[in-house]
C-alpha cells in the first residue's frame, strides 16, 4: 500500500486501528517476555492500555524526545480531536492523549512502517520496567 496521507484519515479511525495494533503489540511483548497465566498478563497489561497509563506514555515519548516531527504533529492533531462523546471515569486530557497514542500507532501501521512500532513498544516498555 505505501504511506498514504493520514491527514485525509479521520483521527478517530486512525485511533480505532492504532487501538487494536497498540494492544496486540503490548499483550505479544508480555506474552514473549513472561509465561504468566493469563489473569496475570491482562492485570500487567493495564497499566500500557489504559487510558490513564497511555497519557503517562505519551507525555513521556513527548518528553525524551523519541517522536519525529511527523509523529509530534499528528498526536498534536489528536490531541486537539473533539470526540464525539464524553468519556466515562478518565479525565478527557488523558481520553485525549490516548486517543493520541492510539492515532499514532494507526498511522505507523497503515503506513507500514512496522519496525518503527516494534522500536516504539520497546521504548515504551522499558519505560514502565
Amino acid at each position: 500500500m505505501g504511506n498514504i496521507n493520514v491527514n485525509e484519515i479521520n483521527i478517530a479511525n486512525l485511533a480505532y486501528l492504532g487501538d487494536g495494533v497498540y494492544e496486540l503489540e503490548i499483550r505479544n511483548y508480555l506474552l514473549r517476555k513472561s509465561k504468566e497465566k493469563v489473569n496475570i498478563l491482562k492485570e500487567k497489561s493495564v497499566k500500557y492500555v489504559s487510558a490513564k497509563g497511555q497519557s503517562k506514555i505519551l507525555d513521556n515519548l513527548l518528553k525524551n524526545n523519541q517522536l519525529s516531527e511527523l509523529e509530534r504533529e499528528l498526536v498534536n492533531r489528536a490531541r486537539n480531536y473533539r470526540p464525539a462523546s464524553k468519556p466515562k471515569n478518565v479525565l478527557i486530557k488523558d481520553y485525549k492523549k490516548a486517543t493520541a497514542l492510539e492515532a499514532l500507532f494507526g498511522m505507523l501501521y497503515i503506513n507500514e512502517e512496522k519496525n518503527r512500532i516494534k522500536e516504539l513498544i520497546m521504548q515504551i516498555m522499558e519505560m514502565g520496567d
